[in-house]
């Protein structure tokens, strides 16, 4: 792609981002996080924020060189002692009802012979003290979404045997290709497919089964679904009543499990890169739940302090499905970026289920979304899970069966 064509593609990205992705208000506060290699691409973000109304908008810079320094030479009590700081700057970016923009951009690899203990006890502090906002989040209080730059380092990990010059305009390409950046219109092409997917989502949460069956040659789990859940795909709703993007690209329609009834295993079909670590062959074996026993062919002890945690680290929170027939994953590009890589295949996630996931959940205390059966966890970490062999099966509570996907594809 020429010069010309890439600074066009960026900027049309950036205008989706802000009014698609977030759709900023007049007067509204955003906050964008961004890598510092990302340098151009903030300053469009920032721009169009501005052009959109925004009254301010906060950057907060990551670099993941000063982040591994730091991980690697600071002392086991600053792990654990994050400065208030960070809480009080959480709490004025949830009373305020700011939109969170996350670019993402890192090396999969980026930590990888790190102390993997280190980063787990740094992400559980963080974790505790920026709850708040994390909650906010999750109960779509605020408009958020979660998207990607291409950065070399990432580039060369999808792209080997390309040059990086190659590898990241190709990464590139495919980010604009995956976010329909490419299309004569991208709002009105994100409009008809948010159209589609919550056609999907209609029809699931019309049948309310009691349970999913996901059947392939390397899984066999059946997961609960909770009494009243909801199924959602592409856009949701913020508190205030604004549509908003919180994942481009985005394939999926997903609700949350029932975390006491899960039951059978569940093999991964794609890497995950959780903590800067790569995670391969995942296999999980539930009961009642919980997760009694898990496996890796590599990255198990990353995979082992993500299951530490806390309690919700050992359910599901999330249930998500996506269709083999998906662009991403009929690209036949592993990502290394669960951004993408699950919107190329069924996945499943480690941790806390979305309040929304149940009707009248965003109203509902900690205490009364456990008892509709709600995984409650700091954590949320998706692993992909599904393959064109894969059948599932819609239980009722009568125990008949509906197919849901036959051969890796929606089933009707």
């Amino acid at each position: 792609m020429t010069t010309k064509n890439f600074k066009n593609n960026l900027q049309k990205y950036a205008e989706l981002i802000i009014k698609v992705g977030v759709n900023i208000q007049i007067n509204q506060i955003a906050v964008l996080y961004i890598s510092v290699n990302q340098q151009e691409f903030a300053h469009l973000l920032v721009k169009e924020a501005y052009k959109a109304g925004a009254s301010e908008v906060i950057v907060k810079w990551n670099d993941t060189f000063i982040q591994r320094e730091f991980l690697e030479n600071t002392t086991d009590n600053r792990l654990t002692n994050i400065p208030n700081y960070l809480g009080a700057e959480a709490d004025y970016i949830v009373d305020n009802k700011a939109a969170r923009i996350s670019v993402i951009s890192e090396d999969p690899s980026a930590y990888a012979g790190v102390n993997s203990n280190k980063i787990a006890v740094y992400q559980k502090a963080m974790g505790e003290k920026l709850q708040r906002v994390r909650q906010a989040t999750q109960n779509n209080d605020l408009s958020w979404t979660v998207v990607a730059a291409a950065d070399t380092a990432w580039a060369k990990a999808v792209f080997p045997n390309l040059s990086d010059a190659a590898a990241t305009e190709r990464l590139w390409e495919e980010i604009f290709k995956t976010t329909r950046i490419n299309q004569k219109d991208p709002v009105k092409a994100w409009q008809q497919h948010d159209y589609n997917l919550h056609n999907k989502a209609a029809w699931l949460n019309e049948q309310q089964f009691t349970a999913l069956h996901y059947l392939s040659p390397i899984t066999d789990l059946t997961i609960g679904l909770p009494k009243n859940h909801h199924w959602e795909g592409a856009s949701s709703l913020n508190t205030q009543g604004i549509s908003f993007m919180a994942n481009m690209p985005s394939e999926e329609v997903f609700s949350a499990a029932d975390t006491t009834r899960i039951n059978g295993y569940v093999s991964s079909t794609k890497p995950l890169s959780y903590g800067g670590k790569i995670i391969e062959k995942i296999k999980l074996t539930f009961k009642d739940g919980q997760v009694i026993n898990a496996e890796a062919a590599h990255g198990l002890d990353s995979l082992q302090h993500l299951l530490e945690t806390d309690e919700g680290a050992r359910s599901l929170g999330e249930v998500a499905l996506v269709p083999d027939a998906s662009p991403i994953s009929q690209s036949g590009i592993t990502f290394f970026n669960t951004l993408f890589d699950e919107n190329a295949s069924n996945h499943l996630a480690l941790g806390s289920a979305y309040p929304f996931s149940v009707i009248g959940g965003t109203k509902m205390s900690t205490t009364e979304l456990k008892e509709a059966h709600l995984n409650i966890s700091q954590t949320h970490v998706d692993f992909m899970v599904g393959s064109p062999d894969m059948n599932i099966d819609g239980i009722r509570s009568d125990g008949t069966r509906v197919p849901v996907f036959r051969n890796g594809n929606w089933a009707e």
